[in-house]
């Protein structure tokens, strides 16, 4: 990250002698370390203690010792096994004694050559490793050891006992220790790394320098040692990511963009006098700053979380009907067929006649709302794209088929996307270039996101929050349904579903798979209960609604939908669902966002621990939307003990999406937050976890913007500008760019 000429300097060239051309080959493929820098930034994932020194006679078991003996027989015995069918697997045995006990070691494959020259008869070494049991007699296996020589060994041997050693990310063509052997090679050069910190910080909050962490990340002496290093680095990793942000943030601030106000009398009070109910005060709020940065000379860029069901399509559809007002037109972009669809739907039954207008700001301050997705026939698409050009439609809502070089916009003003994560950035990118200055920008989603997670993966768009959910409407009940340990429980589940039915509501099942795109699992025996759920396939939508309509659901309407199924087959089957002339919907996660159906309010969520935890979330959701309370069931084969269903159980416990957001993100790791994870490259946070780390996040974006704020070139510090070229390498840079 931090990268002078002599950190600049690539693995390959300058240090044959030491690397060799093959270890900085496998460095560069495998690990992407190219240069000094790269490898002084490559820090350890942990560090092994040797322990402290113990005699043979007191070994603990189960625990890492380091012991002081003598090699007191070495012999090498051959083996067949499967890797080595002709005998020719090689094991090497050595005993070791100290006088108060023995202990036997062991080497396998190509461990075995070097300590077969190294420990014969009368060496005597210091062996650290973990004590294991094997046909009753303790061992070490594969131990570490290092030859002790001279008269007086107890210094070193204190101090190699006591040393923690550092273990590297590390990949099958290149053992951590080998590149611990690299790192060492190169420290010297970390006295020269240039710090990206300004010393006002760095001084303020009595962080240590840069070569300094550098030296004791890679060489602690003690434990408090590495603390000391990781709160630096962790703060190199914050800071220069906010900054990158900050700049980004402050570069928007300088693009042009038309202010768009809606007018007093307008399309938006006409709507909301026809609302049959009055907003929250979170969808006031939110509204509020929305049309604040709708009014200013620079594109919004702002996203807008809302729990499932908090109303954030009405909030959407509010600021796109100020922009109407304005003389502008809006486009919303969904990121399936099904939920540009439902989302046309919703917004021309909210909108009523308003909806059915002729010309932008006509007198009766009705607009058109147009919908444009990819199966539409030529005709319908050529009449949507003249509305768009014309302006005759103030408003669009379409997927990725509204950002094709044919659709041209009369004004776009305000470019609204429903469900981020689904869109490549470079999709949004094309959509803003639509307009002839930059339109402004909402960015919506239901997938609640933490706090800081927001500040560095949003970071450059200003965060709203939809918390409150609208009057009206019901709490969900969630239930663990173990179907392996209890079958009765799901016959129960099904009875549940038939009296919701009865009652004259209807219901979700959920399965992960649709039918017919897997082969079946392996016949042999799974290990355990937990092998057996997993080596399964998952349940299928075909297989499950068949088995429900013949069997515990026979006798009411069952349908199924799923994401392979012609788009106006789709559409048909949620127009019956929705009209209620369906009583089970048995579908795959395509239900998963934006479809409401208020009269629903059971779900089965089938093999529920094939899902994250966010779209389980996600998938509730669709349930309680209306005034009778929700019904969630997860259905799993899960043992009670595994991982798998503690997350349920987590699911089960709350309904606050941001608390489970974080148990996902803490089960998934972050991934990398500039968007690497879209290219699968390694993450660009090495020591600084999202989550844990919020307080350092939140303090370095407040130090970064202030910071821009004062010097957006950062002229006086060209430490942290070489840091933010390396970050920002030129996919990363389009990343932020288009972000």
């Amino acid at each position: 990250m931090d990268l002078v000429p002599a950190l600049e300097e690539p693995l390959k060239q300058p240090l044959k002698s030491v690397l060799g051309p093959a270890t900085a080959k496998v460095m560069a493929e495998h690990l992407g370390l190219h240069t000094v820098g790269d490898l002084l930034h490559h820090y350890p994932r942990r560090y092994e203690e040797r322990g402290q020194l113990t005699h043979l006679a007191d070994l603990p078991m189960d625990e890492h010792v380091t012991v002081v003996a003598m090699v007191a027989d070495a012999r090498l015995h051959s083996f067949a096994s499967a890797k080595a069918p002709r005998g020719k697997g090689q094991r090497l045995e050595v005993t070791i004694t100290d006088g108060s006990g023995r202990l036997q070691l062991v080497f396998f494959g190509n461990g075995v050559h070097k300590p077969h020259k190294e420990l014969l008869p009368g060496t005597r070494a210091m062996f650290a490793g973990k004590v294991s049991v094997f046909n009753r007699r303790l061992q070490l296996a594969h131990p570490a050891y290092e030859l002790l020589r001279g008269d007086d060994p107890d210094e070193s041997v204190e101090t190699w006992a006591g040393a923690l050693i550092p273990l590297y990310p590390a990949t099958a063509k290149l053992e951590s220790w080998k590149i611990g052997k690299a790192v060492q090679t190169v420290l010297p050069s970390a006295r020269e790394a240039l710090d990206p910190l300004p010393p006002s910080l760095r001084e303020g909050r009595g962080l240590v320098p840069l070569p300094e962490a550098l030296l004791k990340i890679h060489r602690p002496g003690t434990k408090a040692d590495v603390a000391q290093a990781r709160d630096r680095l962790k703060w190199d990793e914050a800071f220069v990511l906010q900054v990158a942000l900050a700049r980004r943030r402050h570069t928007d601030a300088q693009l042009p963009a038309v202010a768009r106000r809606p007018s007093p009398d307008g399309l938006l009070t006409a709507f909301d006098d026809r609302l049959p109910f009055t907003l929250t005060d979170g969808q006031r709020k939110v509204s509020r700053e929305i049309f604040d940065d709708l009014a200013t000379e620079h594109p919004m860029h702002r996203l807008l979380q809302g729990e499932v069901g908090s109303g954030k399509t009405l909030v959407a559809l509010r600021a796109m009907l100020a922009v109407v007002d304005a003389g502008g037109q809006a486009a919303m972009l969904a990121p399936t067929e099904v939920l540009a669809q439902q989302h046309h739907r919703s917004v021309t039954e909210m909108m009523g006649e308003l909806a059915e207008g002729g010309m932008l700001g006509g007198a009766d301050h009705a607009t058109k709302v147009v919908l444009l997705t990819g199966s539409m026939g030529t005709a319908a698409r050529r009449q949507a794209m003249l509305d768009l050009v014309t302006g005759e439609a103030g408003i669009v809502i379409g997927t990725h088929a509204l950002i094709e070089d044919k659709v041209q916009f009369h004004d776009l003003g305000l470019v609204v996307v429903d469900e981020q994560h689904r869109f490549g950035v470079e999709q949004r990118d094309a959509l803003r270039g639509k307009g002839k200055q930059p339109p402004h920008l909402l960015v919506m989603t239901a997938t609640p996101i933490p706090r800081t997670v927001a500040m560095t993966v949003f970071g450059d768009l200003e965060t709203s929050v939809l918390d409150q959910l609208p009057a009206g409407r019901s709490p969900i009940a969630t239930h663990v349904v173990p179907a392996a340990d209890k079958p009765h429980f799901l016959a129960r589940a099904w009875e549940r579903v038939r009296e919701e039915v009865g009652n004259g509501h209807q219901a979700y099942v959920v399965c992960p798979r649709i039918g017919d795109d897997i082969d079946e699992a392996d016949p042999k025996k799974a290990k355990s209960a937990e092998d057996d759920a997993e080596k399964r396939p998952p349940l299928a939508v075909l297989e499950v609604a068949d088995h429900l309509a013949k069997g515990p659901l026979n006798g009411l309407r069952v349908e199924v939908l799923h994401g392979r199924m012609h788009p106006d087959d789709k559409d048909a089957v949620m127009r019956r669902f929705a009209a209620g002339e369906t009583d089970v919907l048995v579908a795959t996660t395509v239900i998963e966002v934006g479809v409401n159906v208020p009269n629903a309010t059971a779900m089965v969520i089938m093999d529920a621990d094939r899902f994250g935890v966010s779209q389980l979330h996600q998938l509730r959701g669709r349930v309680g939307r209306g005034s009778a309370p929700g019904l969630c069931l997860l259905v799993t084969e899960m043992p009670e003990a595994s991982a798998a269903r503690q997350r349920l159980t987590a699911v089960a416990a709350t309904l606050d999406g941001f608390e489970l957001s974080r148990i996902d993100l803490e089960q998934r790791r972050e991934g990398d937050v500039l968007g690497q994870a879209q290219s699968g490259a390694r993450s660009s946070l090495r020591v600084l976890a999202v989550i844990e780390d919020e307080e350092i996040i939140a303090q370095a974006r407040e130090e970064a913007t202030a910071l821009v704020a004062r010097d957006p070139e950062l002229a006086d510090l060209p430490g942290l500008r070489t840091a933010l070229d390396a970050l920002l390498d030129e996919e990363r840079e389009q990343y932020l760019e288009k972000g």
